[in-house]
């Protein structure tokens, strides 16, 4: 399984393919707007500037699975994270990752990885390589600037290629 080979939608409902960013690396985050953890999203905005000129790309996953804290829309959704967050990462459509409709990516993760590589809150996040492999995921609980996090992208700049 390789992330670039899947196809997402944007909150603005243009198609979203990963293979866009093929050949960068890519930082998938499961994100809900009523969580605990949704102040993350000033952090994951920091990372995307920082490290967004050697090529991290960082993708914002809406997602209602866990205690249903992403009730809304992509409208109501985009209009949170630009005003509150001021993201300018991309965000895909709010989507199913657990369970019956789950999207294709997570699937693909259950099915290679086993069920324990799924997300069992917001903001768990995936960390692949510009060749579209798995490096690493992490917790909820780990923010994007925690040190050993960032070590882990900036470990991996070098070898990564626009």
């Amino acid at each position: 399984m390789r992330v670039h080979e899947f196809v997402f939608r944007s909150l603005e409902g243009v198609n979203l393919p990963l293979s866009r960013w093929n050949g960068q690396p890519l930082l998938l985050v499961n994100t809900a707007s009523e969580c605990g953890f949704t102040p993350q999203y000033e952090k994951l905005q920091a990372l995307w500037e920082e490290y967004r000129p050697a090529g991290l790309v960082v993708i914002g996953i809406p997602c209602n699975d866990f205690g249903g804290q992403e009730p809304g829309d992509e409208e109501t959704i985009h209009e949170f994270c630009t005003t509150r967050y001021n993201v300018t990462f991309p965000m895909t459509e709010k989507l199913t990752i657990n369970g019956i409709g789950a999207h294709p990516l997570f699937i693909a993760l259950r099915e290679e990885y086993t069920r324990d590589i799924l997300p069992t809150w917001n903001f768990f996040k995936y960390l692949f390589a510009a060749d579209g492999s798995l490096l690493r995921h992490w917790p909820s609980n780990v923010p994007p600037d925690e040190p050993g996090f960032r070590h882990e992208i900036e470990r991996n700049l070098s070898s990564w290629r626009l």
